[in-house]
């Protein structure tokens, strides 16, 4: 690995956390100018860990975004926040997001236990108040940023808009001051460690997400059955919608299987763009009970 840089390196993992639909994945994007994490309006969309790593000059951060924090009604919750804690408990530095817009001096901004989860963690702690973009006066902020300083957990507060490129460079300049001595983790090329499969899988999802209604997008999982690189021609991929019941089957396929395939041509466009190569993309939609709830299952989808 190259890493014969004449000064000193500094390389830390960053856990990024906060409620569901804080704006973590899109900051996370914006970071690494490249759409690692799916997003979408809906949420707890993103329900594994998903490493993406800035290099630059002497600096390298592996930012970590994980699941939203929310009390667990499955075990497939369970899991998620068994990410949070784990990530919390791993970081050099935490990075809190939190929704700005939705600050009542009237309401916790967070669950009791969300803090008792960040007194465990001795790391440094930086609050971003995101979503500054959606305040039609920017003194709406000041009494967010009161309570906040209030409670002695943050060494920095920063509004930002996670969709700003120049806020979201104040808060990798604010990162960076809290980054330890150390080598690069990571190759300076590395963008990610999970595999195509992963982010493939993840592409379908977040399709489903966009597409279907209510409860249906988390009642799904996608699995990849078959994925083949071919020399010559369209590589293929073989994915399975998973759905908890029966009735939910024919919903995700549609009136003449129409939702089916808007969600498979949606899909194979966003593949297509993150592979930078053409694919034969075969979904079909699989029931198995209760795989919310069914370690067993959990497992074998990777939680």
């Amino acid at each position: 690995m190259n890493n014969t840089h004449s000064k000193d390196t500094f390389a830390g993992f960053v856990a990024i956390i906060g409620k569901p639909n804080a704006g973590k994945s899109t900051f996370m994007n914006t970071v690494l100018g490249e759409k690692l994490s799916i997003v979408t309006p809906k949420p707890q969309t993103t329900r594994k860990r998903v490493l993406g790593i800035y290099t630059k000059d002497n600096l390298q951060i592996v930012f970590v975004d994980t699941p939203g924090f929310i009390k667990p009604r499955y075990a497939l919750h369970e899991a998620m926040m068994e990410y949070v804690s784990e990530e919390v408990l791993s970081a050099d530095v935490l990075l809190v997001l939190f929704d700005v817009s939705e600050y009542s001096a009237h309401k916790e901004p967070f669950h009791s236990t969300f803090f008792e989860l960040l007194d465990k963690s001795p790391a440094p702690k930086i609050l971003l108040l995101n979503k500054i973009d959606l305040l039609k006066d920017k003194k709406a902020m000041l009494p967010a940023i009161d309570f906040f300083a209030k409670t002695n957990t943050f060494s920095e507060i920063l509004p930002i808009s996670a969709f700003e490129p120049d806020d979201v460079a104040k808060a990798i300049q604010v990162i960076a001051k809290y980054i330890p001595k150390s080598p690069f983790y990571y190759d300076e090329d590395v963008l990610s460690t999970q595999n195509e499969r992963f982010f493939v899988s993840e592409l379908i999802r977040e399709q489903i997400f966009l597409l279907c209604e209510e409860e249906i997008p988390y009642s799904t999982e996608v699995s990849i059955v078959e994925f083949k690189e071919r020399e010559k021609g369209k590589w293929y991929i073989n994915a399975e919608i998973i759905v908890e019941r029966p009735t939910q089957k024919p919903i995700i396929i549609g009136k003449d299987g129409q939702r089916i395939k808007q969600i498979g041509e949606h899909s194979r466009i966003a593949i297509e763009n993150h592979l930078r190569r053409s694919v034969y993309l075969d979904l079909y939609v699989k029931v198995r009970p209760k795989w919310r709830q069914n370690p067993r299952q959990l497992k074998s989808f990777g939680y």
